[in-house]
């Protein structure tokens, strides 16, 4: 379907790829991999043909459907959510407009009326091979995957927040079936039900989709290749993301070995020549190996994945009773999302909160964190207990205008340079990153800004809304083993199964119009008993 040939992509001083070539075959799921930076939106955009290479050649077939899912939407408004989804469904929804335009012609018609009913047969067939009169049915049923209900799909899109908006602008390129996905993070905004649908959708899908994601699972039982880039390099692998990291690892090694046997050598002779340059008995000697030297060609230091490692200070005791939440009731207008929630979170556990959409799970948690009064009930803290809270809002207040590191200063004034930036070192900012203005910053940059300063903090507590959005899955691994080794107590929500698997040792699920349901042991042992991954949904792959 699409070959890169000895393609060559820089930005100023910056290069991408050198003389990269691999091929995309028809129906391959294609995870595409690589740190910030790297160059996968420039891959994506030369997949797109809106980029085009500095050198080297791209081979696409002339007449290919594309679909481009990207983080930047636009401002949808004034169509209501399933007229918006249509709307973006290609060729299928352009033949639409013409039928309903082309029957407007025929009901008054003029002297050319034989070529427009010549031209609505012609239109009328196309969009019946389409699918185009199963097209709202379609519609409804990615709508729903996605999230939404039955009765939001008459709302007007305008009224939705920027991830629902996400959703919508995902559900219009699902509904066109492009021959080629281009995926840009397509979870970053969705909760564990629809990343089970849309996982269960791509899996099935006919077309050709190429991905990046930062859920390990997907990816995993999704993409069948891994192309990786990584400092001017492009690899190619066939198989899925735990294939990859194998191989890599292997890869890795054999680069080391051949590099250290190579400089063993080069140091070998060059402490003859050094040893012997003075012996006019040893100069025809010294001479070869010199010559000898020149040819041989330097294999590069390797590049060396750099793990990041977090590490919580210990924090203080806490009481036994961290949490007591007592008869807790909620609602927004008649909307009931708690009624009569009672739980007690003790010291050293760590509650995953789970539901589905509306079931009332940020909520709870802004209960928790004192950021939300509850109609009726309470949720109080416990006695000695420091509280860190983290939620997508934490991130809007950021300063724009400085830099990493005098935001992390701001936050912590007492600090001295060399901790600052350790602490910046650990979330990813190395050298002239810490002086990188806020507001430049990427959402998940920004994201580790902002769990550096609740790091720093050492709270016993800490109620965690979806931490790892945003974040790479280096950043995640690096945080799941530092929460893993926290002394605190941990409450949070997560769509990460990764994360789930790794931390929970107690479930509280939330369902929309029911009673919660507490499961007193670990995710896993949850997902087994109840054959589910998310409410209502079967455990997948």
């Amino acid at each position: 379907m699409i070959a890169f040939s000895g393609v060559s992509k820089q930005y100023g001083g910056q290069i991408l790829f050198v003389e990269a070539s691999f091929q995309i075959n028809p129906g391959e799921k294609v995870g595409l991999v690589g740190p910030n930076g790297a160059g996968k939106s420039t891959v994506f955009r030369m997949l797109a043909g809106e980029e085009d290479p500095d050198d080297g050649a791209i081979e696409r077939p002339k007449k290919l459907t594309l679909g481009f899912f990207r983080q930047d939407v636009g401002d949808l408004r004034g169509r209501s959510i399933l007229a918006e989804t249509c709307a973006g469904a290609g060729e299928v929804a352009r033949l639409a407009e013409e039928l309903v335009e082309l029957t407007a012609r025929m009901e008054n018609p003029g002297d050319d009326l034989e070529q427009v009913v010549e031209r609505f047969s012609d239109v009328q067939a196309r969009y019946q091979d389409l699918g185009g009169y199963d097209l709202e049915a379609r519609a409804h049923a990615i709508l729903a995957g996605l999230g939404f209900s039955e009765g939001q799909a008459g709302n007007d899109v305008g009224t939705l927040s920027g991830g629902w908006k996400m959703r919508v602008a995902l559900a219009q390129i699902l509904l066109a079936k492009p021959e080629l996905l281009l995926l840009d993070e397509p979870t970053n905004y969705l909760d564990i039900e629809s990343i089970l649908w849309l996982e269960g959708f791509l899996r099935d899908y006919e077309g050709t989709v190429v991905m990046t994601c930062h859920d390990r699972d997907i990816m995993n039982r999704v993409a069948g290749k891994i192309l990786e880039i990584d400092g001017g390099d492009l690899r190619s692998y066939t198989g899925n993301y735990d294939f990859y990291e194998k191989m890599r690892e292997i890869e890795a090694q054999r680069r080391e070995a051949e590099y250290a046997r190579q400089q063993a050598r080069l140091a070998k002779e060059s402490r003859f020549i050094e040893r012997f340059k003075t012996h006019v008995a040893k100069a025809a000697q010294v001479q070869s190996r010199l010559k000898k030297l020149d040819k041989i060609e330097k294999i590069a230091e390797p590049r060396r994945i750099v793990e990041k490692h977090f590490e919580f200070r210990v924090p203080p005791r806490s009481g036994d009773d961290v949490v007591k939440i007592e008869g807790i009731a909620k609602a927004y207008g008649a909307r009931v999302v708690h009624d009569g929630l009672t739980l007690t979170v003790r010291r050293r556990e760590r509650w995953a909160v789970m539901g589905e959409n509306g079931a009332g799970k940020s909520t709870l948690l802004k209960m928790i964190a004192g950021g939300l009064v509850p109609d009726r009930g309470s949720a109080a803290i416990g006695a000695s207990v420091t509280m860190g809270y983290y939620a997508q809002h934490v991130m809007d207040g950021l300063s724009g205008d400085r830099t990493v590191l005098e935001e992390l200063a701001e936050h912590a004034p007492l600090a001295n340079q060399g901790t600052l930036r350790s602490l910046a070192g650990a979330f990813g900012f190395h050298d002239d990153d810490v002086f990188k203005p806020v507001r430049v910053l990427s959402g998940g940059e920004r994201a580790r800004v902002a769990l550096a300063k609740l790091l720093y903090d050492a709270p016993n507590l800490l109620v965690l809304d979806e931490p790892t959005n945003h974040l790479d899955i280096v950043t995640k691994r690096a945080l799941v083993r530092a929460l893993a080794d926290y002394e605190g107590t941990l409450i949070f929500v997560s769509h990460d199964r990764v994360f789930l698997r790794a931390l929970a040792n107690r479930v509280l699920e939330l369902t929309v119009g029911g009673k919660p349901r507490i499961y007193g042991g670990p995710y896993d042992e949850y997902v087994a008993s109840t054959g589910r991954e998310a409410p209502g949904m079967r455990a997948a792959g």
